[in-house]
């Protein structure tokens, strides 16, 4: 089956030495730094907050089993709790990466785009 609609820009592939020099530029590595700067901070966060979770549950049960609300223990809305942070540090990168990183890394594809048309 054959469409008749086209892409809006047609990509053009830069050759490996401009993607070489692209990845050594100082904008490249200002890129990577602030994705680094988001990335690695959550994921320790993330990390220690799931592994608070799993310690308190295996060796904290009398807490854990806990009693909040009708049959709703401490484990289950720290359960609950774990998905809540996934979708808000998804939601936080989304946020960060349209401000920070998208802006840039669009700039540097039309840099290669352009150099290579």
């Amino acid at each position: 089956m054959t469409t008749d609609a086209q892409p809006e820009t047609a990509r053009v592939a830069a050759s490996p030495e401009r993607y070489s020099a692209m990845a050594a530029s100082p904008e490249f590595d200002g890129l990577r730094r602030s994705l680094r700067s988001f990335v690695f901070p959550m994921t320790v966060a993330f990390l220690a907050w799931y592994l608070l979770y799993v310690l308190l549950s295996a060796y904290a049960r009398g807490f854990m089993g806990t009693k909040v609300l009708g049959n709703i223990n401490v484990a289950f809305v720290f359960g609950i709790l774990q998905f809540v942070s996934t979708f808000v540090i998804a939601w936080m990168y989304s946020r960060y990466a349209d401000a920070k990183i998208d802006p840039v890394a669009d700039r540097l594809r039309a840099e290669l785009e352009a150099e290579a048309a």
